[in-house]
């Protein structure tokens, strides 16, 4: 299993160097090449995966070398990461066909993965703070691959420096982590934790202070409020670029945090922080999303309302749901922006917008004339989740109701449910009670499964139960307090949904109102965050200018 660890990141690596190395008029046989290497990085990586699986039910201990820490958090990731990597390889031969620097984006491809997947199977903190940092790097020269357009540049470069000053607390937290306790290899510090908490250095904590500064490196990794700015901007870069950072490189965040799990058990407050912060983000993500007009920043505000759910989930103690939201969110973005590269592509050839069955039936709200039967439909949609269900059970032994995290959950779960329903009791269908028993009726399987799957993830993820319970006790909070929390948000969003329903029936209603008309207003400029950044940077080099000037006549 070593060998085979070390393997899966020598494979990106090796194809790098078999890219650069490739005759200059072949271009098209580099692609090819790096295509292949991806086949065999996310064989490989299966094959870790089973192997560690098959580990985990014979109760055999896991191993682990001095760098390299082989545990299932890491095979799990290394799978997503050379899974993703290899559908957009996949794509990129016929999309990115007429870039003139098609082999040179094809090598970055491939460093990036290297560096991914060295990030999730690092046991060692320089290790993992060298691949932390190589990812940003490399990801500034994938946005700004366009070497023509001077805006792709420019957010290139904001994505950067947005990443280096979100580097600077995690970076401090290992410095503090080490100076406290004496190593550097994960497993090892993980044990000293354990067995001495409460070691302060200068009169801080140092558990608490490491961990608060490792959540202020995922907020930034995983564009969090206020350092969210870089993401949405960031769609001048290849469309493959894109699909990898949404389906895999912002969710860092989440993963973060997962591998230093063990500190948060004494880490005080930090989770209810993280719990805040990751709410306010899904709520602001979501309402910026619903108002743009362009499709890829679209998604891309969708993404941040997705990340504030994830580093949400966090910080409820449900570190094992973030994991199990991050493959879903991964695998679904990744889909989308695949697919709204193929959506331009074929803008580029004709005015008109794009049509087909989505379209039709999404923003004309006619049914698709070319849909198979509703029996099909049906049976694919009862199939599918049952299929998962029944895998699902293998897993499980009980139920993870009984936290306050997941009783958080399922509001969000009701929510999210309840605008199903409506969104569909708005279509035009021709028989909408048809469609309204098959999305109970899927909505039903969904969840279920949705709550199994989340458990057994926490059961292969961390085995320890003793563990996994002390991370959801370290962040609840008190029961009155908590009781009176669930009662007002289930009053606010009742409310909300009367009014909703209300200002349907009446189409001059309050959603003409002077208020709704000053929210779109401030919601349509962004709520003004990029421009104050953009003010804050002008007024930093007018500073630093005239300082400059002042400092010659010293």
């Amino acid at each position: 299993m070593d060998v085979l660890l070390l393997l899966l990141i020598s494979l990106p690596l090796v194809s790098a160097g078999a890219v650069r190395l490739a005759p200059a008029g072949a271009p098209l046989r580099a692609g090819k090449i790096s295509a292949t290497f991806s086949v065999l990085t996310a064989l490989a990586a299966a094959v870790l995966f089973a192997g560690q699986l098959f580990e985990h039910h014979s109760g055999a201990p896991q191993t682990s070398q001095t760098l390299l820490l082989l545990d299932p958090l890491g095979t799990l990731m290394a799978l997503v990461i050379a899974a993703i990597s290899l559908v957009v390889h996949i794509y990129s031969l016929r999309y990115m066909a007429e870039e003139p620097r098609y082999a040179h984006f094809f090598m970055l491809l491939d460093l990036m993965t290297a560096s991914l997947i060295l990030m999730v199977t690092a046991g060692n903190l320089i290790l993992l703070l060298v691949a932390w940092h190589l990812i940003g790097v490399l990801l500034y020269f994938l946005l700004g691959f366009e070497t023509r357009s001077r805006s792709a540049q420019r957010y290139a470069l904001w994505t950067l420096l947005t990443y280096r000053l979100g580097d600077i607390p995690i970076v401090i937290a290992v410095a503090l982590l080490y100076h406290a306790y004496g190593t550097l290899y994960l497993p090892h510090l993980f044990e000293l934790v354990r067995d001495n908490p409460s070691i302060t250095t200068e009169g801080l904590p140092v558990v608490m202070t490491a961990s608060a500064l490792i959540v202020l490196s995922a907020f930034a990794r995983s564009a969090q409020f206020l350092l969210h700015t870089w993401l949405p901007y960031t769609m001048e870069g290849p469309t493959p670029v894109s699909a990898l950072m949404h389906a895999g490189i912002v969710n860092a965040g989440a993963f973060i945090i997962n591998r230093f799990a063990p500190l948060f058990i004494d880490a005080g407050p930090v989770l209810h922080w993280a719990f805040f912060v990751g709410l306010f983000t899904a709520i602001i993500g979501s309402m910026l999303m619903l108002i743009q007009n362009d499709i890829k920043k679209s998604l891309g505000y969708s993404t941040m309302g997705q990340m504030g759910f994830m580093i949400m989930e966090c910080g409820l103690g449900a570190f094992s749901l973030a994991i199990f939201h991050l493959i879903a969110h991964g695998l679904f973005k990744g889909t989308l922006f695949l697919s709204s590269g193929s959506v331009i592509g074929r803008a580029r050839h004709s005015d008109d917008v794009p049509k087909n069955s989505v379209y039709t039936f999404v923003v004309e709200r006619q049914p698709s004339a070319s849909k198979p039967s509703w029996l099909t439909m049906a049976l694919l949609t009862v199939a599918t989740p049952a299929l998962l269900l029944g895998f699902a059970h293998w897993f499980v032994s009980n139920d993870i109701l009984q936290e306050q995290g997941a009783v958080i959950l399922l509001f969000f779960g009701w929510m999210t449910g309840a605008q199903l329903l409506y969104s569909i009791h708005r279509m035009e269908t021709a028989d909408p009670w048809r469609m309204i028993a098959l999305a109970v009726f899927s909505l039903l399987i969904i969840v279920v499964g949705y709550t199994l799957i989340s458990y057994a993830f926490g059961v292969f993820l961390y085995p320890d139960e003793a563990m996994r319970l002390a991370i959801y006790h370290a962040a609840g909070i008190t029961q009155p307090f908590f009781y009176t929390l669930v009662g007002l948000a289930a009053l606010v969003i009742f409310a909300g949904w009367l009014l909703v329903y209300r200002s349907d029936r009446h189409d001059n209603g309050p959603r003409n109102g002077a208020v709704w008309l000053s929210a779109y207003t401030h919601l349509s400029r962004e709520l003004y965050i990029s421009d104050f950044y953009s003010l804050f940077g002008r007024t930093l080099f007018r500073v630093s200018a005239r300082l400059n000037r002042w400092l010659r006549w010293l």
